[in-house]
């Protein structure tokens, strides 16, 4: 029997190398997938430019797939080539049907539709959206916060290497400082428990756990948010309490929402949008919010100023009320 790897546990172990989170992992590992079956099982070394048209040009006009799903598909295609099989594609100006970009203005929440929400969250949940308004945050970055980062001393939230892949510091409402300290008391003695059972190491980012191995059991590097139960880390199969899983939050905010009499389609990203809309209105200058939100480029963030300019809009009088 050979011991030769299949191609897909390759490219998992290049993934983790690379120290991908493991959400990007099942991502890239199903594409790569789907670009293989598309082509009836052909191994990739074997094809090259023309089937990566083929592919991207079936997701567009069969699949109808957004731009951003397309983009994610070829992301995975060409991590193969590259990564796992030294090839680099990016240099033979792949030609391919690309799905139509829309533009769309995000929807927002009102101040009042935002505590009525919040209002009918209970327990962890209710602090978790509070702190994702108060902050900005995407609902990854909350879900992933650790105690250390929270600066009680200095009043800053830290966001390490988030999706922009730019750390910065964000002040902590202070509304929720007290809250805040409860959630680390908390997280401090269930770890204790979780310790005495034999249990208590958390996932640590990068190659942090080689160098530091005894720093997965230190109570700072533990979850702001943890899931009630411990669990089976899907990489290294340790038993380990892992942060609140996102389906989890997402169901809390779409009940909480079912009790209000908003109409609006609510998602966690929606009190990030309406975190930036509100400090626009406010006076906040658009270079702030560009930082405050972490984006890379000041464009991304001016689709805030046209959400205040299609609000002002509303303010026109129809000439059926003058």
């Amino acid at each position: 029997m050979s011991g030769k790897k299949k191609l897909l546990d390759i490219v998992r172990d290049k993934i983790r190398f690379k120290h991908y989170s493991y959400s990007t992992e099942k991502t890239y590992v199903a594409w790569i997938k789907q670009y293989i079956f598309f082509h009836n099982k052909k191994h990739p070394i074997e094809m090259g430019k023309a089937e990566i048209e083929q592919f991207l040009t079936y997701l567009a006009v069969e699949r109808k797939v957004s731009p951003t799903t397309q983009n994610q598909a070829f992301s995975a295609v060409l991590f193969l080539y590259k990564e796992v099989l030294g090839i680099d594609m990016t240099s033979l100006n792949i030609q391919a049907l690309r799905a139509q970009e829309r533009k769309h203005i995000p929807v927002v929440l009102t101040k009042d539709e935002v505590y009525k929400i919040i209002e009918n969250i209970s327990g962890v949940y209710q602090l978790l959206v509070s702190l994702m308004y108060g902050c900005g945050l995407r609902m990854n970055e909350a879900l992933n916060l650790r105690i250390k980062d929270i600066d009680f001393g200095f009043d800053k939230i830290y966001i390490w290497d988030s999706k922009s892949l730019k750390d910065r510091t964000l002040p902590l409402p202070i509304k929720l400082k007290n809250r805040l300290q409860a959630q680390v008391d908390y997280v401090q003695n269930i770890h204790k428990k979780d310790l005495k059972d034999g249990y208590g190491s958390v996932f640590l980012p990068f190659a942090f756990e080689k160098k530091t191995p005894s720093a997965k059991c230190d109570t700072k590097w533990q979850y702001l948010f943890p899931m009630t139960n411990v669990s089976k880390d899907p990489r290294s199969e340790t038993i380990r309490r892992h942060h609140i899983h996102p389906a989890t939050l997402g169901r809390n905010i779409k009940n909480a929402t079912k009790k209000t009499d908003i109409n609006k389609r609510v998602t966690s990203h929606i009190f990030r949008h309406s975190y930036a809309t509100h400090l626009l209105q406010a006076g906040i200058d658009l270079r702030s919010i560009q930082e405050l939100l972490g984006h890379k480029s000041v464009e991304t963030t001016m689709i805030y100023t046209h959400v205040v300019s299609e609000m002002n809009k509303a303010k026109v009088m129809s000439p059926l009320d003058f």
